[in-house]
């Protein structure tokens, strides 16, 4: 039997991996807890849907870790941990045998099966779903996942069997070492199907919902909360501490901050950028800023003249001092961004890049150069539209940067702002010049970024495709030495400056507001939050 472990994920080789240490809620002994554990969280945004098949964003992402519970989980440093699944094994990294909990339960009662998880792979995958993450199933190869998007092959062909009640296989195509980190990641939830189809379109509603995680749907009023309670048959209700947990839509983050301050969140999303570092200097305990595995950036449309032209991308992308931007317009930590993947991705080595190593000065010459080698200059000057979904921030680094087009290009961009449903649908739709964008890695490894500019991926709005990238990251994927991996990362980051369909603007970091008397907040570096390992101390 052998394991090799990296940083912060389990690479299975080959054997079998077994259940490792509790991961609930650790109360160190003689902490005084408070007799009230109702955990209240800013998220940000309403949630486009709470149906794990259906989302794309974080502001839903946030609410169904607590709700749902996949094979595996994200341990508090980012770690893979046992999660329906206690234990699994693959000879392969082709072919993997779930061995499911004998106590998983839904919130009904019912024991959670292999054949839960077969009907909710299909679900997920299958075309009529419309989910806009049905791509993730194919990244890693699942048989016939490909065909079935293509409309080849029906959904019951998927590579998802049950082997018995408490027994799943999955087979892959090709050998995927990290396969299993990819399984903490929404699409692989469970869904339960008998309240699906008795309830169709309204089985997320409050007394429909039934879900397999530490806690379930208590109450949902639109734009203003969302409420959970301790699901009472969760396999690990025992060490689970907080009783309830409020969701609040709360986009502005000034309205976030004071009402922390006045003590009536327990967290926020994140901080406003210009009240940082008073906050900093006023409430160091409750400032909690860490790294966080993921890229700001904007995203070229490069399907719609004249963002199908790379010299205008080239130039719009050196034009940006990125400096200026991580420093001094966000000024929580943010380190300037010139790749898609960020630097704090396990394993991952960046590319020395020649235009990142450029000054700004430098940049923006040839940045003039390019663009008027494409036809724009002071006579015929560059106009467009930057899409962008409702954030002071946002905003902030949206003014910032269209302020540098227009001083060093002459390029005009006229800021658009959607919230955010109707910001997806229409970056979904094609519908914009320039947007902004961020991705959060699914998963610590560099193909959760990169994977994101593949031709076929569901995410890739700006509809990029290169076939020498796509054949990079296809290649990339039976590479079971993470070193030879990461260097084949490394090549397809260098054909994306190249081609600069996006233009990376800096590398995030988490930097939010958590009261002191939130006990078990974890410094995870893909920001996996679970309310179940968190605890209310007496204060």
């Amino acid at each position: 039997m052998t394991r090799k472990k990296t940083t912060l994920a389990m690479t299975i080789l080959s054997g079998t991996l077994l259940a490792g240490p509790g991961w609930a809620a650790e109360v160190p002994a003689g902490v005084q807890l408070a007799k009230v554990q109702h955990l209240v969280k800013g998220n940000g945004a309403e949630p486009a849907t709470l149906d794990p098949h259906k989302t794309e964003g974080v502001p839903e992402s946030n609410i169904q870790r607590d709700l749902f519970e996949g094979l595996v989980v994200s341990g508090p440093r980012g770690e893979t941990l046992p999660g329906v699944a206690e234990r699994w094994e693959t000879d392969d990294n082709m072919r993997f045998v779930f061995h499911l909990r004998a106590d998983a339960r839904w919130s009904n009662g019912e024991p959670v099966t292999a054949e839960d998880f077969v009907y909710s792979f299909r679900r997920a995958i299958a075309p009529q779903t419309a989910s806009p993450y049905s791509w993730y199933l194919e990244i890693p190869t699942i048989i016939n996942a490909s065909a079935i998007l293509k409309g080849e092959q029906e959904a019951s062909t998927l590579g998802v069997t049950a082997l018995d009640e408490r027994t799943l296989e999955i087979r892959l195509a090709q050998p995927v070492p990290y396969f299993v980190t990819m399984l903490a990641h929404t699409t692989t939830y469970p869904v339960n199907r008998k309240v699906i189809e008795q309830h169709g379109d309204n089985w997320t509603r409050p007394g429909n919902l039934v879900s397999n995680g530490a806690y379930t749907l208590s109450d949902w009023v639109v734009n203003e909360k969302i409420e959970l309670v301790r699901n009472i048959h969760y396999w690990n209700n025992e060490k689970t501490v907080i009783d309830k947990v409020s969701y609040l839509p709360i986009a502005s983050q000034n309205a976030a901050m004071n009402r922390f301050l006045a003590g009536e969140l327990d967290l926020t999303n994140e901080m406003p950028i210009e009240h940082f570092k008073r906050l900093q200097k006023e409430h160091p305990q409750e400032v909690r800023v860490t790294g966080y595995v993921g890229t700001y950036y904007y995203q070229f449309n490069t399907r719609k003249p004249p963002f199908d032209d790379v010299r205008v991308r080239k130039a719009l992308s050196y034009a940006i001092d990125r400096d200026v931007i991580a420093r001094l317009v966000m000024g929580q930590g943010q380190k300037p961004g010139y790749t898609m993947t960020p630097e704090i991705v396990d394993g991952f080595t960046p590319p020395t890049l020649e235009w990142a190593g450029w000054s700004q000065k430098e940049r923006d010459n040839r940045a003039r150069e390019l663009l008027n080698e494409a036809g724009f200059n002071k006579q015929n000057p560059l106009k467009f539209e930057l899409l962008y979904n409702t954030s002071e921030n946002h905003k902030k680094v949206a003014v910032a940067v269209a302020s540098m087009w227009k001083k060093h290009l002459g390029a005009e961009a006229e800021l658009v702002n959607q919230e955010w449903k109707t910001y997806l649908d229409t970056k979904t739709q094609g519908n914009f010049d320039v947007s902004r964008a961020g991705w959060i890695a699914d998963y610590n490894e560099a193909s959760s970024m990169l994977d994101l500019l593949l031709t076929t991926h569901g995410n890739n709005d700006g509809k990029y495709s290169n076939p020498e990238f796509d054949a990079l990251m296809k290649a990339s994927r039976a590479i079971v030495e993470p070193e030879a991996r990461n260097a084949k990362y490394t090549q397809a980051e260098e054909i994306l400056a190249e081609d600069m369909p996006i233009a990376p603007i800096y590398q995030y970091v988490t930097a939010r507001l958590v009261q002191q008397y939130v006990g078990g907040y974890p410094d995870n570096p893909l920001d996996n939050l679970y309310s179940r390992d968190m605890y209310i101390l007496a204060h």
